[in-house]
């Protein structure tokens, strides 16, 4: 059996380091499942639960980024017998269920990098005496590209609010090839954008005094 301090056990997944021990092993449990810990970081007897179904999508991903790194650092032992194995080594519906969930927060993380290249956020800028400004660069929002585009609001479905966003306004919409036949308005017309009210259409910056 295992000694305490020498284990890790995440989605009822029981590993040992491969590599010799680890300087901050003692301080993980053994012989419990630990799922939410990895997320919550709550290691004390309470956080040591296995229950991940209120865990949101970037709780979830920090679980899948552990669960990564245990595959490729550590030695599987075992299963633990409880909520995500039966008796017989068999994965229960509550693993089957977490892992669709983890699976649905990597889709959701993918699908928010594309919209991020999409439509990378505005640089921005508050005073009090000149009110807040929005504008576009190349490198704005962090993403490094060809084309600067212009200040829009962004409305995300299910969300109330918006948030700045540089919009490309020449060329094919996202995901269109150059040679289709399109408006050269770029991503202008997507139905979630919205101009800034007083600010010039296709202006590099917006400056809202109000």
């Amino acid at each position: 059996g295992l000694t305490p301090g020498t284990g890790i056990c995440s989605l009822a997944e029981v590993s040992l380091p491969v590599w010799g021990s680890h300087p901050w092993l003692g301080s993980h449990p053994s012989g419990r499942d630990a799922t939410r810990a990895f997320a919550t970081g709550d290691f004390t007897t309470s956080g040591l639960v296995d229950d991940v179904s209120a865990l949101s999508p970037q709780e979830l991903l920090s679980i899948q980024g552990w669960l990564s790194f245990y595959n490729d650092n550590y030695e599987p032992v075992g299963k633990l017998v409880g909520r995500f194995y039966d008796e017989n080594g068999a994965p229960t519906e509550a693993l089957r269920e977490a892992e669709a969930a983890i699976e649905e927060a990597l889709k959701f993380q993918a699908e928010s990098e594309q919209r991020k290249q999409q439509f990378p956020p505005c640089n921005s800028e508050w005073s009090s005496a000149k009110g807040t400004r929005f504008w576009c660069s190349t490198q704005s929002g962090g993403v490094s590209r060809a084309w600067a585009g212009v200040p829009r609001k962004l409305y995300r479905p299910g969300s109330k609010g918006s948030h700045c966003v540089c919009v490309r306004s020449t060329g094919p919409p996202w995901g269109h090839p150059p040679s289709s036949q399109h408006s050269d308005r770029g991503d202008l017309d997507d139905p979630h954008l919205e101009e800034y009210e007083g600010c010039p259409a296709l202006a590099e910056q917006c400056v809202l005094t109000g």
